[in-house]
């Protein structure tokens, strides 16, 4: 990944650039010491002037106004706020009229921030206060007071709290009186700008030590880097999180959320003292020292699942390679790419009106439908259907485009939601609450409705991480989750009345991912990498959990490591140096998931070839053969062991060895018995006449079988004998019995003289 630089060859403004902002994703405002508010269109290359302010008016911060969450109609900011040196903040209108200007501070007014819903506004200023005031600009509080100028400011995720800077001090102070402050050291220098950042919930810092560094919201470090040649004039978080912007003096840095730098530009920039990203993520703005505005596209991103590697050429354009046979497809759009997605053999894009699906198999004939909303923050897939995330809703799609459900809960947020806070298989659809982080909601997939019941999933501490099992049947679904204490809990999703169990899998846990194959799940613990090979264990015998674990050393990871695909039996995992790491597990365990059925199946066949009935019996049981169950119960109650070999014989079709195997062991009985329960009518009257027995049992339950079918007699051997018989059931019943008592005595006791037994 890179970043793509496009600087004028002459500066629009006389003076340094001392802000910027977006309206649009193609429509910029930039603020300069020479008094001029300048509209950059990105679409034409025009630029106008929109007002030029008064001279005593010198700006130092802009930030529009943010639009509507969850309104489609507020398609860009109406009005955006202005600090200045005049100690005032000036609320602006698009068309540049001034709506009002609010004394504010004594001196500058350093920063000002409206928060996510565009209810307060923040500023800092020179005289070391933090005030809030109303979207009219109505004063409702001094948050602090300090005795040192406050450079920045930003809001926390959910508005309750403001983060701003104390010298070489960060605070983050909520807005409730008597609420506990976290302050704490975090530069050698002066801290000159701050950011926080709403979906990942860290915190960017830059300072005059010449470091940027990342925190996560309790001040404790992530990465800290390492010194420039000169200061850190601004940071700035990409909407979605998973990227920032570092600028200093002729230098433009993208980073990835973990502090690790992708691209290092040199641009002939001065210092760049502000940064804004566009709203859809795509491109950065850059206010310049030197009084030009640098702009800069994210460009080769890449995509990776099996053989295929696509790469974002350029803003419309991506390369599609095949690394088995170096063949390469262009594939081009008709606007810039947003966001892309590359799982289960499909590549799904979607691009600032449309989204396109494309197969693994054919990249010539995208399916290609447009979208509610112009700005897609996140692409989710599983086998079947794919999600996407915009600012209007959650929206699920089959991978022919067909529009399959959009569930909702109260007071959701999409702009926060995030790879780690939804998850999504083939029939559900799981989301952990922003209100509450201790809830989970479950949706169906196919109609966006509450799972089972309608109860959501309640944890004891909040969740940070949360993740769907993709395999299986729906009544056997699971869910993974890591708590804010880094333990790794698994349960079940379907609930119904019953309280399902939450049961701990590992503890120190940090990253988490199931595989897309089978239902095998791995995760980063404290100093090692490790495989549940059968997560499910923990419900049947926690006992030999241990037994299904694979362990190894993760100090090769380095420090705060990330699990970035599991696909087959190979975990990808980013390094905190950016570098990627593949490693292979054992396939076994996951062919043993693919093919249980068969596995049962040949354990069953092979059970049966050796005799040994206890496990057919277990084997039959799992591939749901409930006939041949009940028959291997039966062969397992007979009396003599000579019994049972026949029928096992017989299970296997050798029903001629079967009956060798009872005559010799003079069961005539049994083998006219199995010839009956067989219909084999002709033999069974052969045996009863030539070993002169039981010719009277064969000529009932023959007459028996005619009678349930509405038949006559016509086999002329059966007639013959049948002729002045007549059938007594009661002492047909009384010879049976005779008989099964006689191969039980003389099994119990010929055991010794078992050769003789058979001779005879």
């Amino acid at each position: 990944m890179r970043l793509k630089i496009s600087l004028l060859k002459e500066p629009k403004h006389q003076e340094l650039v001392s802000c910027v902002g977006w309206t649009t994703a193609e429509e910029l405002y930039s603020c300069s010491d020479d008094h001029q508010i300048v509209k950059w269109n990105l679409l034409t290359g025009e630029t106008s002037q929109i007002v030029k302010l008064p001279d005593d008016i010198y700006p130092i911060d802009l930030h529009w106004f943010p639009k509507s969450l969850g309104v489609k109609k507020q398609t860009q900011a109406e009005i955006f706020v202005l600090t200045s040196s005049d100690g005032k903040f000036h609320l602006i209108s698009k068309l540049g009229r001034v709506e009002k200007s609010v004394e504010a501070h004594c001196g500058a007014v350093l920063a000002g921030r409206w928060n996510y819903e565009g209810t307060a506004l923040v500023t800092v200023g020179e005289d070391g206060q933090i005030k809030i005031w109303s979207k009219t600009g109505m004063l409702r509080s001094t948050l602090a007071h300090q005795g040192t100028p406050v450079y920045s400011v930003a809001w926390g995720p959910d508005s309750e709290k403001v983060l701003y800077t104390a010298g070489k001090q960060l605070i983050i102070k909520p807005l409730q009186p008597n609420a506990k402050i976290l302050q704490w050291k975090a530069h050698d220098g002066i801290i000159l700008k701050v950011d926080w950042n709403s979906v990942n919930d860290l915190i960017l810092s830059a300072g005059e030590d010449c470091k940027y560094k990342v925190w996560d919201s309790y001040g404790r470090p992530l990465y800290s880097s390492q010194p420039h040649e000169h200061p850190i004039t601004s940071v700035a978080w990409a909407p979605d999180g998973e990227l920032f912007a570092v600028g200093s003096f002729h230098t433009l840095r993208l980073c990835d959320k973990t502090g690790w730098s992708y691209a290092l530009e040199k641009p002939n920039t001065g210092s760049i003292f502000n940064i804004a990203w566009s709203i859809d993520g795509t491109q950065i703005a850059g206010a310049c020292g030197n009084g030009h505005v640098v702009f800069a596209h994210v460009v080769e991103q890449r995509w990776e699942w099996k053989n295929f590697q696509v790469t974002l050429t350029k803003r419309r354009t991506m390369q599609v390679r095949n690394v088995l046979n170096d063949a390469v497809d262009l594939l081009e759009f008709r606007d810039r790419v947003i966001k892309a997605s590359l799982n289960y053999a499909h590549l799904v894009v979607s691009t600032s009106l449309q989204c396109y699906v494309f197969s693994t198999k054919n990249w010539n004939t995208p399916l290609i439908f447009d979208l509610k909303e112009g700005t897609v923050s996140l692409i989710l897939q599983a086998e079947r259907h794919f999600l996407l995330v915009d600012g209007g809703g959650i929206y699920l799609y089959s991978y022919e485009g067909r529009f399959l459900s959009s569930p909702k809960f109260p007071g959701m947020r999409t702009d926060i939601l995030n790879a780690q806070t939804v998850s999504l298989s083939n029939d559900t659809i799981a989301i952990k609450d922003k209100a509450d982080e201790k809830i989970i909601f479950l949706f169906e997939a196919s109609t966006g409705k509450p799972m089972g019941d309608g109860k959501f999933l309640s944890h004891k501490n909040e969740v940070l991480e949360i993740a769907l099992d993709q395999k299986g049947l729906t009544n056997d679904r699971k869910i993974a989750f890591i708590d804010k204490n880094r333990d790794l809990y698994i349960t079940s999703v379907k609930r119904f009345g019953k309280e399902e169990q939450i049961i701990k899998l590992g503890t120190m846990v940090h990253t988490l991912a199931w595989s897309d194959t089978c239902n095998i799940l791995c995760g980063l613990q404290d100093t090692r990498f490790t495989v549940w090979y059968y997560p499910n264990t923990v419900y049947v015998d926690r006992d030999i959990l241990p037994k299904t674990l694979y362990e190894r050393d993760a100090s090769e990871f380095s420090k705060n490591p990330h699990i970035v695909s599991f696909v087959g039996n190979q975990v990808t995992i980013r390094r905190a140096d950016g570098s990627l790491v593949h490693i292979s597990i054992s396939p076994y365990p996951a062919i043993l998931h693919e093919y249980e059925q068969t596995m049962w199946a040949c354990l069953a066949a092979m059970a049966v070839a050796n005799r040994d009935m206890t496990t057919a019996e277990i084997a039959y049981a799992a591939i749901g053969e409930i006939d041949k169950v009940q028959y291997i119960n039966s062969i397992k109650n007979l009396p003599s062991k000579e019994s049972k070999m026949a029928h096992i014989l017989m299970f296997s079709g050798n029903i001629q060895e079967a009956e060798t195997v009872l005559l010799q062991a003079g069961l005539v009985y049994q083998a006219i018995q199995i010839n009956i329960n067989l219909y084999n009518w002709e033999r069974a009257l052969e045996l009863a006449v030539k070993y002169k027995t039981h010719v009277d049992t064969v000529l009932a339950y023959r007459q028996k079988f005619l009678e349930t079918f509405g038949k006559q007699e016509t086999n002329k051997r059966y007639l013959q004998y049948a002729e002045g018989l007549q059938i007594d059931w009661e002492k047909i019943k009384a010879k049976i019995e005779m008989e099964i008592t006689k191969e039980r005595e003389r099994s119990s006791g010929s055991q010794p003289t078992k050769s003789t037994g058979l001779k005879h």
